[in-house]
C-alpha cells in the first residue's frame, strides 16, 4: 500500500508540472520514496562522476532511479549496464509505454547538448534496440522483440507489427551473411587468381572476385534497408500501442 501510494504522488507531481516549480522537478528513489526541489541538476563532479543536486542537498546517482527536471525525464540504466555504470536516458516517448534514448553528451556540456541551438543538440534518434522502455515507474526493459512481445499482449494491432519486425530482422540476417560470405568467396577468387600461371585465368579470377565482392556489397546495402525496414515496425508498434 506504502509503494502505491509514493506512485500516486509521483504521478501527481507528473501530472501538476504547469503548477508549480517544485512539483516539476522532483527524484524518484530505487527505495520508493520521492524527493521534490525547486531545482534538481546533474553535474559532473572534479573527478569526472555524476553528481546530483536536489537545491543543495546532494543524492547520490546510484540510488536515483527516476528523476525530472526543467531539462526533461530521465531514467538510471545502471541495472541494466554490463559493467553497473550509473548513467541516465532521456524519456523521448511519453504513453502507456515510455521509450528512453541514452543522451549523447560529454559531462562538461550537459547543458549545451539540452539547448536547440547548440550543434551537437540531443533530438531524439530513431527507434532501435539500444534504447530503453518501462510502463509507468516500472524497471526499465531493453527493447527487444522478446520484452515487448510480453508488454504489449493485450494490443493486436502492436503484435502485428512486432511481427513485421521480427521478420524483417531475420531476413535483414540473411542477407548479411550472405554479404559475409560473397565478400570472402570474392576475396578467395583474388587469392586464387594471383597463383594462376596465365593470365587469362588471373583475369577470370579477378573479375569473379570484383563480381563476388559486387552481389556481397549489394546484399549488405539490402540488409541495412531491411534492418532500417524493421526499426520502423518497432517505433509503429510502440506508437499504435500508446494511442
Amino acid at each position: 500500500m506504502k509503494k502505491l501510494i509514493i506512485i500516486a504522488m509521483a504521478c501527481y507531481g507528473l501530472s501538476a508540472r504547469a503548477q508549480s516549480g517544485e512539483s516539476k522537478n522532483f527524484i524518484y528513489l530505487y527505495s520508493d520514496s520521492v524527493i521534490h526541489a525547486r531545482n534538481i541538476t546533474l553535474r559532473p563532479d572534479a573527478f569526472g562522476s555524476w553528481q546530483l543536486r536536489a537545491d543543495s542537498r546532494r543524492i547520490p546517482p546510484q540510488q536515483v532511479k527516476f528523476f525530472s527536471n526543467k531539462d526533461g525525464f530521465f531514467a538510471n540504466t545502471r541495472r541494466l549496464s554490463f559493467a553497473g555504470l550509473t548513467a541516465f536516458s532521456e524519456r523521448v516517448i511519453e504513453g502507456r509505454i515510455n521509450l528512453y534514448q541514452q543522451t549523447s553528451y560529454e559531462p562538461g556540456l550537459y547543458n549545451d547538448y539540452h539547448h536547440p541551438h547548440h550543434p551537437h543538440y540531443s533530438r531524439r534518434q530513431p527507434v532501435d534496440v539500444r534504447m530503453y522502455y518501462n510502463k509507468g515507474f516500472g524497471d526499465l526493459q531493453k527493447v527487444n522483440y522478446h520484452n515487448l512481445k510480453q508488454d504489449m499482449a493485450d494490443h493486436p494491432e502492436s503484435m502485428d507489427l512486432l511481427a513485421g519486425y521480427r521478420r524483417s530482422m531475420n531476413t535483414g540476417k540473411l542477407m548479411y551473411v550472405a554479404a559475409g560470405a560473397s565478400i570472402v568467396a570474392g576475396l578467395v577468387s583474388f587469392l586464387v587468381g594471383t597463383e594462376k600461371s596465365s593470365m587469362a585465368a588471373t583475369e577470370r579470377g579477378y573479375t569473379a572476385g570484383f563480381a563476388l565482392i559486387g552481389i556481397g556489397a549489394g546484399f549488405a546495402l539490402g540488409g541495412y534497408a531491411v534492418s532500417a525496414k524493421a526499426n520502423r515496425h518497432l517505433e509503429n508498434a510502440i506508437e499504435a500501442y500508446n494511442r
